[in-house]
């Protein structure tokens, strides 16, 4: 089947993918542009994947102050080579994490650093709601396990829509540059200061 130009620079566009990856990939979904876009995921998935044991020395810290001097961010992000921690890519990623941080306001990086203790508490609030809606014993264990998703997709940076691609996770974003760039990328640590927070 032959693919347009129109169509690979469209499919470019809503993933960021090269070229020649966008074509492969509407050449093999036979121009399904949803289909192609699932394509490219699972392929750079793929690749990401085999990266993530690699180790990330270096990167950057990036500082982001909202407008009004108000709150203010500085998250670090890391990569294997200084060559690719001065990238426009790498900067505009540290700089969009950075704003989703602002925006978005997480706990936590990853859910494996959410307090035990809090998780827990969660899981109880929620067992608690849904036994006061009436619901039947044998179901109430998975709408507690489906809030606790919700939860960590609120609370963990790397789980929650991004703010500039609300059909992609800041995970998955992460993991795009990787298949890009060609190196693993770690979100290591942020803070995020509020004026007048405690």
């Amino acid at each position: 089947m032959a693919v347009s130009a129109q169509d690979v620079m469209a499919l470019r566009e809503r993933t960021g993918a090269g070229m020649m990856e966008c074509k492969k990939a509407l050449t093999e979904t036979g121009g399904d542009p949803e289909r192609a876009i699932s394509y490219l995921r699972e392929k750079g998935l793929a690749k990401a994947a085999g990266k993530a044991g690699r180790a990330a020395k270096e990167g950057l810290i990036y500082t982001y102050i909202h407008p009004g001097d108000k709150l203010g961010v500085m998250v670090e992000i890391n990569c294997e080579t200084d060559f690719v921690a001065r990238t426009d890519e790498f900067r505009q990623l540290a700089k969009d994490v950075a704003m989703q941080v602002a925006a978005s306001n997480p706990t936590a990086v990853r859910r494996e650093e959410l307090d035990p203790a809090l998780i827990e508490s969660e899981r109880q609030i929620y067992r608690t709601q849904v036994i006061n809606e009436g619901k039947p014993e044998k179901i109430i264990d998975k709408i507690v396990d489906g809030k606790l998703e919700k939860f960590f997709a609120e609370a963990c940076l790397m789980e929650q829509a991004f703010v500039k691609q609300p059909e992609s996770t800041v995970g998955g974003i992460v993991q795009q540059m990787i298949s890009r760039l060609g190196e693993n990328i770690i979100v290591k640590r942020f803070v995020r200061f509020r004026l007048g927070e405690s």
